[in-house]
Protein backbone atom coordinates (compact mmCIF):
# COMPACT_ATOMS: atom_id res chain seq x y z
CA UNK A 1 0.00 0.00 0.00
CA UNK A 2 1.47 3.33 -0.62
CA UNK A 3 2.34 5.73 2.44
CA UNK A 4 3.14 9.10 2.77
CA UNK A 5 6.70 10.21 2.56
CA UNK A 6 8.25 12.99 4.58
CA UNK A 7 10.47 13.57 1.51
CA UNK A 8 9.32 15.29 -1.40
CA UNK A 9 10.60 16.00 -5.48
CA UNK A 10 13.32 18.43 -5.12
CA UNK A 11 14.57 17.48 -1.40
CA UNK A 12 18.38 17.12 -0.97
CA UNK A 13 19.37 13.41 0.29
CA UNK A 14 21.74 11.25 1.87
CA UNK A 15 22.53 7.83 0.79
CA UNK A 16 22.71 5.38 3.64
CA UNK A 17 22.68 2.29 2.15
CA UNK A 18 24.39 0.03 -0.57
CA UNK A 19 26.69 1.23 -3.20
CA UNK A 20 25.98 4.79 -3.33
CA UNK A 21 26.56 5.41 0.35
CA UNK A 22 27.42 8.91 1.62
CA UNK A 23 26.24 10.56 -1.32
CA UNK A 24 24.00 13.66 -1.02
CA UNK A 25 21.84 14.35 -4.43
CA UNK A 26 18.40 15.75 -5.06
CA UNK A 27 15.48 13.61 -5.86
CA UNK A 28 14.15 13.55 -9.01
CA UNK A 29 11.26 11.45 -8.25
CA UNK A 30 9.35 9.73 -5.72
CA UNK A 31 7.30 6.41 -5.90
CA UNK A 32 4.51 5.32 -3.30
CA UNK A 33 3.54 2.45 -4.59
CA UNK A 34 7.12 1.22 -4.41
CA UNK A 35 8.16 2.88 -1.59
CA UNK A 36 11.05 4.04 -3.35
CA UNK A 37 12.86 7.37 -4.85
CA UNK A 38 14.75 7.98 -7.96
CA UNK A 39 17.79 10.26 -6.85
CA UNK A 40 20.38 12.16 -9.35
CA UNK A 41 23.30 10.44 -10.17
CA UNK A 42 22.82 7.52 -7.93
CA UNK A 43 22.18 3.80 -8.88
CA UNK A 44 22.88 4.38 -12.46
CA UNK A 45 22.35 1.15 -14.72
CA UNK A 46 23.26 0.43 -18.28
CA UNK A 47 19.87 -0.02 -20.32
CA UNK A 48 19.74 -1.36 -23.83
CA UNK A 49 17.78 0.49 -26.16
CA UNK A 50 16.19 -0.66 -29.02
CA UNK A 51 16.10 1.76 -32.41
CA UNK A 52 13.69 4.23 -32.57
CA UNK A 53 13.33 7.31 -34.70
CA UNK A 54 14.23 9.70 -32.53
CA UNK A 55 17.57 7.59 -31.83
CA UNK A 56 17.74 5.57 -34.90
CA UNK A 57 21.27 3.77 -33.61
CA UNK A 58 19.98 2.60 -30.21
CA UNK A 59 22.72 1.35 -27.88
CA UNK A 60 22.73 1.83 -24.03
CA UNK A 61 21.68 4.32 -21.73
CA UNK A 62 22.08 5.42 -18.56
CA UNK A 63 19.74 5.41 -16.02
CA UNK A 64 18.83 6.11 -11.92
CA UNK A 65 16.87 3.42 -10.89
CA UNK A 66 14.89 3.48 -7.82
CA UNK A 67 16.18 3.54 -3.69
CA UNK A 68 14.25 2.33 -1.48
CA UNK A 69 13.28 5.00 1.24
CA UNK A 70 14.51 3.42 4.18
CA UNK A 71 18.08 3.19 2.37
CA UNK A 72 17.77 7.45 2.21
CA UNK A 73 17.59 10.16 4.78
CA UNK A 74 16.59 13.80 4.26
CA UNK A 75 19.44 16.52 4.48
CA UNK A 76 18.44 19.76 6.58
CA UNK A 77 19.53 23.45 5.89
CA UNK A 78 22.47 22.46 3.18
Amino acid sequence: MARKFKIKKGDTVEIIAGDDKGKKAEVLQVLPKRDAVIVAGCKIAKKAVKPTEQNPEGGFVNKEMPIHVSNVRKVEGE
